[in-house]
């Protein structure tokens, strides 16, 4: 069920409390999702999944109040003074605890305490109610989409040989619904390079000098944002989303449709990006260098003790998800604000303490988190360069078929 008895029962309550509103709902609630997600440890894409539910669902809602784009999947008929902020409120808080049945108790917790907050009105009652029915169209929606299928994924191996026995992350993603491509496999890429090809060699020479633990090659900064990108998931994106909601002073609704493109772009991208890994099963530079002898290129020497930064994430290498990610995240912010240079925006990093990133312009931003990649002896360039272009193509796709202007979509 997307709710319970105690939780019903408190809206009636809860309409009769009063107290101040945060300036912006949308973001609030972003932070809201992004702590529940992180503390559940929810690898990336299972993470983006929840964000991007989240999100659509607050869209959905605030945009039937003031029906200025085209629904994501619901227009509820409501009164235009219903509360944008209730609305938004109850669709988030319900999609956490639809998606996580099991921790809705904390998820009903924050919902009533933001919504004791708003002072009690008819207007109030309207809005929670919008907020309950796209909260239940959406999580009805996800809960088949796929995500809960048991990982298959098979290691290559021969009789009585010994693999690694970690579980691969993420295996059944590339059968995850999308939230707007038309399939998992939409934009995938042609295969990775020919290992006889020149461009194979420079790319594995490159991540052997610069990406090993112990490389003398690399500089300073290199090492600082190879180890500052070594931070995954909605932490390493949406503190920029809300930076730019604040500095461009965004009203409610266009809050919501900018961070539900956003999220909803970032977790196609993840679909996307692990259809790729999975279908091509590509080496990590790990392997690859520690056999650089049976690839039958001769400008490839093998170092059987060579490892990269960190620990290398166990799923195949081909493309960057990092790269993608961040490509298709830089992708809607240009379209969105019309422009790749953007009102100053810092990150910090929980993977370099005490060190903070600045940056003026989006595609900055992307290209340090690809060559992070590199430096961190993750990814190879051509991975990084393929993972960039479908970054592009998704986020562009995202924008041409989700949530357009009533005027251009001819709706309503």
């Amino acid at each position: 069920m997307l709710t319970n008895l105690r939780w019903a029962a408190s809206i009636m309550v809860l309409t009769a409390l009063g107290g101040p509103v945060s300036a912006d709902v949308i973001t609030d609630w972003n932070e809201k999702a992004v702590a529940f997600v992180s503390k559940q440890r929810l690898l990336p894409p299972q993470a983006e999944r929840v964000i991007a539910s989240v999100h659509l669902a607050m869209f959905d809602a605030v945009n039937s109040i003031e029906p200025r784009y085209r629904p994501y999947r619901l227009a509820v008929i409501t009164t235009k003074d219903a509360s944008a902020e209730a609305a938004a409120t109850v669709a988030a808080g319900m999609v956490l605890a639809g998606l996580h049945p099991k921790d809705a108790e904390e998820s009903n917790t924050l919902m009533a305490e933001y919504l004791a907050a708003i002072p009690s009105s008819e207007a109030k009652s309207n809005g929670i109610k919008v907020g309950q029915e796209v909260a239940a169209k959406l999580v009805a929606e996800r809960k088949a989409d796929g995500a809960d299928v048991p990982d298959s994924y098979r290691p290559k191996t021969r009789p009585g040989v010994y693999v690694p026995t970690p579980i691969t992350a993420s295996s059944m993603w590339p059968k995850v619904k999308p939230f707007a491509m038309q399939s998992p496999s939409q934009f995938r890429p042609q295969p990775p390079i020919s290992l006889k090809s020149k461009e194979w060699a420079a790319d594995y020479n490159e991540i052997k000098s610069l990406g090993g633990k112990a490389s003398t090659k690399r500089t300073a900064r290199q090492t600082e944002d190879a180890q500052f990108w070594l931070i995954t998931g909605p932490v390493s994106y949406y503190p920029i989303a809300r930076q730019l909601v604040a500095a461009k002073g965004m009203n409610v609704l266009d809050s919501a449709r900018f961070m539900a493109l956003a999220s909803a772009a970032v977790a196609d991208s993840f679909v996307a990006v692990f259809d790729a890994k999975y279908h091509y099963d590509f080496w990590r530079p790990i392997t690859a260098i520690r056999n650089g002898d049976i690839d039958d290129n001769a400008a490839t020497e093998f170092d059987p003790t060579w490892q990269p930064i960190d620990n290398t994430p166990m799923h195949p290498e081909y493309p960057c998800a990092h790269c993608i990610s961040s490509a298709t995240f830089a992708t809607v912010i240009e379209s969105v604000l019309g422009s790749p240079d953007i009102p100053e925006v810092t990150m910090t990093s929980p993977t370099a303490p005490g060190v903070t990133h600045r940056w003026t312009n989006v595609w900055a931003y992307a290209d340090e988190v690809a060559m992070a990649r590199i430096y961190a002896g993750f990814h190879y360039r051509f991975s990084t360069r393929v993972g960039q272009d479908m970054g592009r193509k998704i986020g562009r796709h995202v924008m041409q078929n989700l949530m357009p202007p009533i005027s251009v979509a001819g709706n309503r």
